[in-house]
C-alpha cells in the first residue's frame, strides 16, 4: 500500500513554533540577517525620536529591502506580502509584517545612511578575506527612469503648446466679459478651465527654465571646447604648419528645438536602448573588482557616453579606506578611452588599461604567441599602455573585463531583474543603484564563503 506524508493543516502546534526553525543552514536570508545585524546602524537608530507607536527596528527594514534587491524583489509593496507568502521574508521580519508605506518611508528617508553601508560591506568581506583590491573593471549600462519616454517635452513642442494656451486662456477670458449678453455652453465652467491652463502655464515655464538652464551649461562647455581647438589651431599656424580642414564653427547660443525635459523625471535623459530604440534612462556605472566580481564603486549620470565617468570612479576608488588595499589596474572598453582619461588614471597611481578602438575577438595565432615588443622608453602613459595592450600579460589582464564587469549587469537585470529604478531624480536613483550593489555584494559573498 502506498504511503504518503501526513498533510495536517488543522492541528495546532504542541509547542510554539520558533521562525529560527524555518529556513535552512547556510539560507542567503540567514545570511542577510547575520551581517546586518553586524553592522552599525547608529545613524539611523539615532533618527527615531521614541514617539507615536513602536516602530520596527532598522535592521529589520534594512534586510528586508537587501535581501529583496538581491532576490528580484523591489517593490515595498511586493516586500510587504512577501513578510505573509514567503518563509525567507517572514524569518527576517521574525514574523512581524511592515506595511509598504513604512518600507517605502523607510528607504526614502534614510538613502544617504543606506548608502553609507555599502562600504561597511566591503569592509566585512575584507574580514571575511573575500576582498583584496587589485584590479577593477569599470563598464556603465542603461536602466529605465521611472517615467515614460511620451512624457518628455521638446523645446519646440513646448513653445507650441505654450502659445495655444495663452491664447485659450483670452478666449476664456473673453467669452467670461460676454456672458451677461451671450449663454455659455452647458457645463462650462471659466474660472475652472482658466485655472487649469494657467496651472499648465506655469508648469510649461518650469520646463522651460530648466531647458535654458541646461542649454546655458551645454553652451559653456562647447564654448570652452571650441576655444581649445582654436587656440591648437593657432598653435599649428605660429609653427608654420596648415591646420586640416575649415575652423570649427562657434556654439550656437540658447536652446535648440530638439531640447527636451521629462515631466515625470526631470533629471533622466533619452538614451539610446538595444533593437535601435531610445528610453527614458539612467546610466548607471560599476567598478567590479576582478578577482571576486564584487562591486566597489557606483555611479549613476545623466551623460549617455561613458567617457566622463573615469575621474569619478578614480575619485570614489581613492576614498575607499586603505584597509581594503589599493587598485592597480583599471580596465574599462573603448567607450571610456580617451588622453585624459589616461593621464587621470597616472596621476592617482593608477594603470590604465582603456581599449584605443575595438579589437578584433580573434588574433591570428602568430601574433597570440609571438614575443613581446620591448618596452617604449618615453615615459608618455599613453604610450606605455598601449604597448601594455599589446603583450601577453596585458591582453590577459584586460581580456577578464568582459567577465567580470558585464557579468554582474547582466545577472542584476535579467537574473534579478532590475532594469527601472523605482525612484526619481539624479540623487535618489544614485542611492538606490548603491542599494542594488550592497544587495549584489551580500549575494555574492554568501556564495564566495560558502565555496
Amino acid at each position: 500500500m502506498t504511503r504518503f506524508v501526513n498533510a495536517d493543516r488543522r492541528t495546532g502546534y504542541l509547542l510554539p513554533p520558533s521562525v529560527d526553525e524555518w529556513l535552512p543552514e547556510g539560507h542567503l536570508a540567514r545570511f542577510m540577517v547575520e551581517v546586518v545585524d553586524g553592522l552599525d546602524l547608529s545613524a539611523i537608530v539615532n533618527a527615531y525620536g521614541g514617539r507615536g507607536s513602536d516602530a520596527h527596528h532598522p535592521s529589520v527594514l534594512v534586510a528586508l529591502l537587501v535581501y529583496g534587491y538581491a532576490t528580484g524583489t523591489f517593490s515595498s509593496r511586493k516586500i510587504e506580502r512577501a513578510s505573509y507568502d514567503s518563509v525567507a521574508f517572514r524569518y527576517i521580519a521574525a514574523n512581524t509584517h511592515p506595511d509598504h508605506d513604512t518600507l517605502a518611508t523607510f528607504r526614502r528617508r534614510f538613502l544617504p545612511e543606506l548608502e553609507g553601508l555599502f562600504v561597511q560591506v566591503l569592509l566585512l568581506a575584507r574580514e571575511m578575506k573575500l576582498l583584496k583590491l587589485g584590479n577593477v573593471a569599470l563598464d556603465g549600462t542603461k536602466l529605465k527612469a521611472n517615467a515614460s519616454r511620451h512624457k518628455a517635452l521638446s523645446y519646440k513642442h513646448l513653445l507650441k503648446i505654450e502659445k495655444q494656451l495663452r491664447r485659450e486662456v483670452q478666449e476664456l477670458l473673453a467669452a467670461a466679459e460676454a456672458a451677461d449678453r451671450s449663454a455659455l455652453p452647458d457645463g462650462l465652467d471659466v474660472p475652472a478651465e482658466i485655472a487649469r491652463r494657467e496651472e499648465r502655464l506655469q508648469r510649461m515655464a518650469d520646463a522651460k527654465a530648466k531647458i535654458q538652464a541646461r542649454a546655458r551649461e551645454r553652451e559653456e562647455a562647447e564654448r570652452q571646447a571650441h576655444a581649445e581647438k582654436m587656440a591648437r589651431r593657432e598653435a599649428l599656424r605660429k609653427a608654420g604648419r596648415k591646420p586640416r580642414g575649415k575652423d570649427p564653427e562657434p556654439p550656437a547660443e540658447g536652446p535648440r528645438d530638439s531640447d527636451q525635459v521629462n515631466l515625470t523625471d526631470e533629471d533622466s535623459r533619452i538614451m539610446p536602448a538595444p533593437g535601435g530604440r531610445f528610453e527614458q534612462a539612467y546610466n548607471a556605472q560599476a567598478g567590479v573588482d576582478t578577482d571576486t566580481m564584487l562591486i566597489v564603486s557606483s555611479g549613476v549620470t545623466q551623460q549617455t557616453g561613458d567617457q566622463r565617468q573615469i575621474e569619478p570612479a578614480l575619485r570614489e576608488l581613492g576614498g575607499l579606506p586603505a584597509e581594503l588595499g589599493t587598485v592597480q589596474d583599471l580596465l574599462a572598453d573603448t567607450g571610456f578611452f580617451s588622453k585624459d582619461n589616461i593621464s587621470a588614471c597616472a596621476a592617482n597611481g593608477v594603470e590604465p588599461l582603456i581599449a584605443p578602438r575595438r579589437d578584433a575577438h580573434h588574433l591570428p595565432w602568430s601574433e597570440r604567441f609571438a614575443p613581446d615588443a620591448p618596452k617604449p622608453e618615453e615615459a608618455d602613459p599613453l604610450a606605455h599602455m598601449r604597448w601594455r595592450l599589446k603583450t601577453r600579460a596585458g591582453r590577459a589582464a584586460y581580456g577578464k573585463r568582459k567577465s567580470t564587469v558585464e557579468p554582474v549587469f547582466g545577472i542584476i537585470k535579467h537574473v534579478l531583474g532590475f532594469r527601472q529604478f523605482s525612484l526619481r531624480g539624479l540623487h535618489n536613483v544614485t542611492g538606490e543603484w548603491r542599494l542594488v550593489a550592497m544587495a549584489w555584494n551580500l549575494k555574492r559573498m554568501h556564495v564566495l564563503q560558502g565555496a
